[in-house]
């Protein structure tokens, strides 16, 4: 139904305006004399007179600034001599930052050019630009165009770290011509960060992708084989007289949604008007606000479906941009920040269920400040508020909660060390119906350091972090007995404590490895975590109470040979215990993946664990450990050439039968395909089969004790996964993603404990009858389709389409045509959205 509008669209906006007049009169430039580029570092040349944006090289500017040839090729061999020729030029004026690219191309009708919507990864030639304003070879952004013009940015951290989700607001203009394509980029100095100073040298590096070749050159020389990323571009100096601009950046957005309401009598449609702000202000040169109010996330596809059978919480992407903006200031390896805390579903709503409550919490507003001082110190702050949401009786599902997030990051040594802290707090205002079940406080706070020696190609790292939550008596009992702590396992020293206020624990983990130079790579390290950690409140931890050692060491073959362009060969061995010292899991794996001549890639592993006496002390839900079955696993998978206008993954994988005769195994095919140059489309399929003769059903009050269950459960599952994008120009696009979703489980030969640490297998259980075991089919479909216009710079108009479906007929049976029918023989809820923002500066 979107189909039509945008077909409309397309046509106003390959219109658009006409071309910006040229000067008619040019400026004589002062006689200037300007160092000739070498291999790592050029000089910027001023500009008396703006060039115009059309992809030519015959402006003033073009005519003076010294060309940037020394490109060589990093991939696939890294410096070789590049196959084509190309040259950079770098201007500037009080406003702007110039740059043009000439991509010289002996056949510019083979030049790889693909239209996408923004930020679309496709297999065409490109052109990255990456400026580093503070030139602390740490942190920059990231231009990067192809012959269509079709835009990809990103803000760089840590030396690499690359964010997708910053969307700057800049030009480009690309040509192809009989000598190849260009580029000519006008970039404002309000989007990239650089100190107050009278001269400016900037972190400078640029790329090109000849994608029918798979080459890579840039200049300065990239080497695979060296740590870092930042630290090895080169330096533009030449920049005099430019102000840092105090950045104000204003989005303020409208949204209208038409969504089904149930009622006492079935559903009904409501509509909602709602209004918010994006803000983002340059407090200092080096500080930047990004502030939201009442945002909405309604454009963002669906979280794929999943059915959680196992003993964690399922661990879901972040895909929010105001979250995603500048996460690299907030991440490190402890997990200590999970953003989908923020707005997540109301954690009550099964406790005081019904049909209306809201499936997510309310963001009223939230804030974060990020940067890097001059000194090389990296802010992160963040600050959000949710609101109280209600369900029946006026009891409260999610209470009002503020959440804040602190981290601190000094680079020492130009980088190559560093120390940071990190900090968390998560308030809730709590009432009598949440009190019990709810945690009022939860704080966290860590430190970190790591440390680059021999030629920074070691490195060695550590953090240690401390946790303490606080609530009522009941609520830290109940935190006492979740899955993630588990303190009332009968076979464990841990004791449930009913009177505690609160519970404290600390994570502590050091490392060391080798990241870089020759081929070998190689890490070691080791994690303990105390029994009463806790920081699921702003963070994601699976458990508590948890030892590990992990073990790897891999070869990097960089070097194209007759076999393979790439290798990589890996190594893994790893150990787990409990803090009392129980072992829970040892096993190891051998995985190679690579690159093919013809440009094919592929994949393939083998794992074991369980080797030796292990056990699993998480699988009875707060029962007696179980002995774990050694189980052995392989996977496997190939990708065929992606520059082709049809190309297929195809990937499966395989557990071998354990003594108890449990086994899996599962493929997914899925195929690619480009109808024309503006329309690409995916279709996967998944289809597995699973038999697992210990899993978990349920826990049974009895005379004796608790029966700690288990069943026989053969399941089947399958889902299809079709995307597809169609690009009418740089700035508009449609977006069609849906999933149906299938799975069924047949339970059979219901069982408790009877000597979980047998080392025979039938010892284990014993039969269990005051029970029958409830089979399941759960089915769902979810669907996305998305009109996105960009009808001027940073503002865009969404048109949303968004539909599911759920059913549960027919338990234990799996019948793909009965359950695709009974699935789409369901009511539909459809959900449709217009969002609309506007993009100013100040």
């Amino acid at each position: 139904m979107l189909l039509p509008l945008a077909l409309a669209l397309q046509t106003v906006v390959a219109a658009g305006p006409p071309a910006p007049p040229r000067e008619s009169v040019l400026r004589v430039p002062e006689p200037v004399t300007i160092p000739l580029p070498t291999a790592t570092n050029a000089t910027a040349a001023r500009a008396l007179v703006p060039p115009v944006m059309d992809g030519a090289d015959d402006d003033e500017i073009w005519r003076i600034a010294p060309a940037i040839t020394q490109f060589r090729q990093h991939d696939p061999v890294e410096d070789g001599d590049p196959r084509y020729r190309t040259e950079a030029r770098v201007g500037y004026d009080d406003k702007y930052l110039y740059v043009f690219v000439r991509a010289f191309d002996p056949s510019p009708d083979s030049v790889m050019a693909f239209l996408s919507r923004r930020d679309a990864v496709t297999r065409s030639d490109f052109i990255h630009l990456m400026v580093d304003g503070y030139n602390d070879k740490r942190t920059g952004f990231r231009f990067t165009v192809n012959p269509m013009g079709v835009k990809r940015d990103f803000s760089i951290s840590n030396d690499g770290q690359e964010d997708a989700s910053w969307d700057g607001v800049w030009d480009v203009v690309t040509s192809i011509d009989e000598l190849g394509w260009t580029a000519e980029y006008r970039i404002p100095f309000n989007q990239i960060r650089f100190p107050a100073a009278a001269t400016h040298t900037f972190g400078f590096a640029i790329w090109r992708d000849i994608a029918r070749h798979s080459e890579r050159i840039s200049w300065p020389l990239f080497r695979r084989t060296r740590t870092g990323f930042v630290s090895q571009w080169g330096e533009v100096n030449g920049f005099e007289g430019i102000a840092s601009p105090r950045r104000l950046e204003v989005l303020p957005y409208t949204v209208a949604t038409d969504a089904p309401r149930p009622t006492a009598s079935g559903f009904s449609r409501q509509q909602d008007i709602t209004f918010g702000a994006d803000v983002k202000y340059g407090i200092t040169s080096n500080l930047t606000l990004d502030g939201t109010v009442n945002p909405d996330f309604g454009q963002v596809e669906a979280d794929p479906a999943v059915l959680n059978l196992g003993a964690f919480e399922q661990f879901f992407e972040e895909r929010r941009p105001f979250f995603l903006e500048g996460a690299g200031n907030f991440q490190v390896a402890n997990n200590l920040f999970y953003s989908r805390r923020i707005g997540r579903a109301p954690q009550l709503g099964g406790v005081y269920y019904s049909q209306d409550n809201p499936l997510n919490s309310t963001i009223l507003g939230a804030a974060k400040i990020t940067g890097r001082t001059a000194g090389g110190l990296n802010v992160g702050f963040l600050n959000a508020i949710t609101q109280r949401e209600e369900g029946p009786g006026g009891a409260t599902i999610e209470p009002q909660t503020n959440y804040l997030v602190t981290r601190l990051q000094q680079d020492l040594r130009n980088g190559n060390s560093g120390v940071g802290m990190m900090l968390t707090a998560t308030n809730r205002t709590l009432d009598g119906t949440s009190k019990d079940y709810l945690r009022d406080g939860a704080y966290a706070f860590g430190v970190d350091a790591r440390h680059r020696f021999l030629q920074n190609n070691y490195q060695v790292s550590g953090s240690a972090v401390a946790s303490h939550v606080t609530g009522s008596a009941e609520a830290i009992r109940r935190t006492q007995v979740s899955a993630v702590h588990q303190f009332q396992r009968p076979d464990s020293r841990l004791n449930v404590d009913p009177t505690l206020r609160s519970m404290s624990g600390s994570r502590l983990n050091v490392a060391v490895g080798k990241t870089g130079g020759g081929i070998t790579r190689f890490n070691t390290g080791v994690t303990r975590i105390s029994a009463g950690y806790e920081v699921n409140d702003a963070g994601f931890q699976p458990r508590a109470d948890h030892v590990q050692n992990g073990n790897w060491f891999g070869l990097n073959l960089l070097e194209p040979t007759k076999l393979y362009r790439r290798l990589f060969v890996n190594f893994n061995q790893w150990n787990e215990w409990n803090t009392e010292g129980l072992r829970l899991n040892s096993g190891g794996n051998i995985n190679i993946n690579g690159e093919l001549p013809n440009q094919w890639y592929f994949w393939t592993g083998w794992n074991v664990n369980g080797i030796g006496a292990t056990y699993d002390d998480r699988v009875a839900r707060g029962g007696p450990a179980l002995r774990r079955n050694m189980r052995q696993n392989g996977w496997f998978g190939f990708e065929t050439d992606g520059r082709k206008p049809v190309s297929f993954v195809a990937q499966g994988f395989f557990v071998l039968p354990d003594v108890s005769g449990s086994k899996d195994w599962g493929v997914d095919p899925s195929v690619r395909f480009r109808v024309a140059s503006s329309v690409q489309a995916s279709v996967g399929v998944h289809y597995s089969e699973s038999v697992n003769d210990q899993q978990w059903y349920n826990n049974f009050a009895t005379a004796g004790g608790t029966a700690y269950t288990f069943a026989h459960l053969e399941q089947k599952t399958t889902s299809l996964t079709a995307r597809v994008d169609y690009t009418m120009t740089p700035t508009l696009s449609l977006q069609v993603y849906a999933q149906p979703f299938i799975t069924a489980g047949d339970y059979s030969d219901l069982r408790e404990l009877a000597d979980p640490r047998a080392e025979e297998y039938a010892d284990r259980f014993t039969p269990y009858t005051d029970a029958s075991p409830q089979d399941f089919n759960f089915k769902q479909f979810r669907s996305n389709t998305v009109l996105r216009w960009e009808y001027r710079p940073g503002s865009v108009l969404f048109l949303v389409w968004q539909q599911g479906r759920q059913d549960f007929r027919d338990p234990g049976s799996f019948d793909v045509g009965r359950d695709v029918g009974n699935l789409f023989g369901t009511r539909s809820d459809n959900t449709f959205l217009v969002k609309a923002s506007y993009w100013f500066s100040m």
